[in-house]
Parts: C-alpha cells; sequence; structure tokens
C-alpha cells in the first residue's frame, strides 16, 4: 500500500520583524503562493495542507485548491511552545508521513524537494526523519574559548570541522513520530545538505530583500535558459 505524503504549510498572522511577511508582496507574488505552488507541482506529494488562523490566507489557499485547516488562536500566540503546536498539526493530518515547509525558504529548489523525499523514503528504515541542512564553516567561540578549532594552530575555513546547521526549509516525518516526539524532527535525523542559497530563511527585513533579489536572478537565468 502506497505511503501518504503531505505537505504541511503552517503560517499564521502578522510577524514580529516584517509586517504580513508571508502575503507581503515578493516578487509579483508572495511567500505563501510561492510555497503552495512549489508544493503541489511536486510529483511525491499526494496533498497540501495550508493550516492558518488567517482567513485571507487561508483564502488564498483554497484559490489553489488545496486542503485548508482554520488553527485555533491558541495555537498561534507566541507564548504557546511550538512543541505543542506540532503535535496539534499532525494530529489535525490524515497521511503517513508530513513533509513540513516553511514559507520562509523561497529559494529553495523544486528539484531539492524531489530528492529530499526520495531520500527520506530510501532511507525510512535508517532513520526516522529528515531535516534540511546547511554546512557551518565558521570560527565558533562560545565564553572566550574557541569551540570548532585550535587558535593556536589556525586553520583555514575549509579545513574546518564539518559541522552544519538546520534551515528548515525541508523536514520530513511520519505523522506518528511527529505526534510522539512533539517535533519535526525525529530521534535520528537525516541531514539533508542544502547550498547557501538555498539555506536561506527569511526571518528579517534584510534577508526578504536578499531572498527577492536572488529569487529574481534565478528566474532570470531560467528564463534565459529556457
Amino acid at each position: 500500500m502506497k505511503n501518504k505524503f503531505t505537505a504541511l504549510i503552517a503560517v499564521r498572522k502578522g510577524s514580529q520583524r516584517i509586517k504580513n511577511k508571508n502575503i507581503k508582496p515578493f516578487c509579483n507574488s508572495s511567500l505563501l503562493e510561492i510555497k503552495i505552488k512549489q508544493a503541489i507541482k511536486c510529483p511525491l506529494i499526494d496533498e497540501v495542507v495550508v493550516s492558518s488562523n488567517c482567513d485571507y490566507m487561508l483564502g488564498i489557499a483554497k484559490k489553489y485548491n488545496v486542503i485548508t485547516h482554520k488553527r485555533d488562536e491558541y495555537y498561534c500566540s507566541n507564548s504557546v511552545p511550538m512543541n505543542i503546536v506540532y503535535e496539534h498539526l499532525a494530529k489535525n493530518l490524515k497521511c503517513d508521513h508530513i513533509v513540513y515547509l516553511h514559507v520562509t525558504s523561497p529559494l529553495l529548489k523544486d528539484n531539492s524537494l524531489l530528492k529530499a523525499i526520495q531520500v527520506y523514503k530510501k532511507n525510512i528504515g535508517s532513520y526516522d526523519s529528515l531535516a534540511s541542512v546547511e554546512h557551518f564553516k565558521k570560527y565558533i567561540w562560545y565564553n572566550n574559548k574557541a569551540v570548532n578549532y585550535d587558535p593556536d594552530n589556525h586553520p583555514r575555513s575549509q579545513d574546518l570541522p564539518d559541522y552544519y546547521s538546520l534551515n528548515f526549509a525541508i523536514n520530513i516525518i511520519s505523522q506518528k513520530k511527529m505526534i510522539e516526539k512533539r517535533n519535526i524532527i525525529g530521534d535520528k535525523f537525516y541531514p539533508y545538505h542544502l547550498d547557501e542559497i538555498e539555506s536561506i530563511d527569511v526571518d528579517n527585513k534584510i534577508d526578504f530583500k536578499i531572498a527577492e533579489f536572488l529569487y529574481k536572478e534565478e528566474n532570470h537565468e531560467r528564463r534565459n535558459k529556457a
């Protein structure tokens, strides 16, 4: 029997750093619309669900004929822990696996999303989840001490240890595990590497401008190749 993969896009009203970030004009579209269209196009995603406390955002989702989930205000507040939100979201889905997509990653490529799901499906027996990551090649200090290198034998940045950071562009986990862990990362996740561009997360106004510029450049190059 085929495992059902549901793309979950969770958005809420407002934004602390960028007003109405999810629906703010972005390259003749919006972060929300870009992510919905990307999820719809992926052949390994069986359905797309948009969860929000905002009727306007749910209206956008309905325009694309995807499933909508009206989320209670409690699960959209700044005071509720994300673990409770994750559990609530998972319990409101009927699927085997959840592809959790953040709208704040507009530079994620369609092919990267497709390959991530393929990798997850291939490694279900060895890993319980997949999380996109970015290589972290920087000199880290904490409490006035170097964490990842010896200052007396200063290495080149490319020779630093292979640390990586979560970028939350893609997270894939079974519905059962997401409920159990109350998280979008399991006990043993597969680190799916994305490059620096695809890893960009739109968190503040500078991120928004950089992402919009790069998105325009990406689309311009794609049109020229066509």
